[in-house]
């Protein structure tokens, strides 16, 4: 396996379906969905109209659990034309609400990896990821990972210039930062664009949104899990 370069300082960290569960719950959540609307569209139907709510609905609300219930909503009363019940429309938003409540649950070889970096004492290490601050920083307090983090930095969008002003708060050239996270679009892809290195961790399910067109590159690195970057 190709070596990284000697100069890496900086550590990120993605926290969704990197460091926890998340995009599991949000499909489980999606599928009970379509089944309170299963009178107005089939299960493909009522997904496909949801991302195009979601979609429409991001340069608004931005990304996280909070804007996915406004659009669950939304779509609802949408695709029922305006026939949905106050029943159906409690029941959507409870079952929104279950995403805000979710353990965090670290995924398997985070905890031992992440402790492996920390005693090296090599690196900062942050958690940088996208979506609502309080939910998010309720996962990490649930996860109970908080502690092998320097810092924690959550931003509404994941793009080439919050990753040159990670560098930048963390006193670092964008050349020593590695990116570790499960999406090519939003983890890899803007981070090699300002100069940094990249690990992608496949999760075993994505978010339509992320999918993007993968490549090769010099700075990236694929891998199977979490418990294979000590050997970077």
């Amino acid at each position: 396996m190709r070596e990284l370069k000697e100069n890496i300082g900086l550590l990120a960290f993605d926290a969704d379906d990197t460091l926890w569960d998340c995009q599991s719950h949000f499909a489980i959540v999606e599928r009970e969905y379509a089944r309170i609307l299963s009178d107005y569209g089939s299960e493909s139907e009522v997904s496909e109209s949801l991302f195009a709510v979601e979609t429409d609905n991001m340069a608004l609300l931005g990304y996280g659990c909070k804007a996915f219930i406004i659009s669950l909503i939304e779509n609802a009363v949408a695709m029922s034309g305006g026939r949905i019940t106050g029943g159906d429309i409690g029941r959507i938003v409870a079952l929104g609400k279950t995403l805000l409540e979710l353990p965090g649950s670290p995924l398997p070889g985070v905890r031992a990896t992440l402790h492996w970096l920390r005693e090296q004492g090599c690196w900062k290490m942050v958690v940088f990821t996208k979506g609502e601050l309080l939910d998010q920083e309720n996962k990490l307090h649930r996860s109970g990972l908080r502690d092998f983090f320097d810092d924690v930095v959550i931003v509404s969008d994941k793009t080439p210039e919050t990753y040159r002003q990670l560098c930048a708060r963390f006193g670092c050239e964008t050349d020593e930062l590695l990116m570790v996270g499960n999406s090519f679009r939003s983890d890899v892809e803007p981070a090699l664009q300002v100069g940094g290195s990249a690990v992608h961790i496949p999760f075993h399910t994505e978010w339509q949104h992320e999918v993007t067109r993968e490549y090769a590159h010099e700075r990236l690195w694929t891998l199977r899990g979490i418990a294979e970057l000590p050997t970077l």
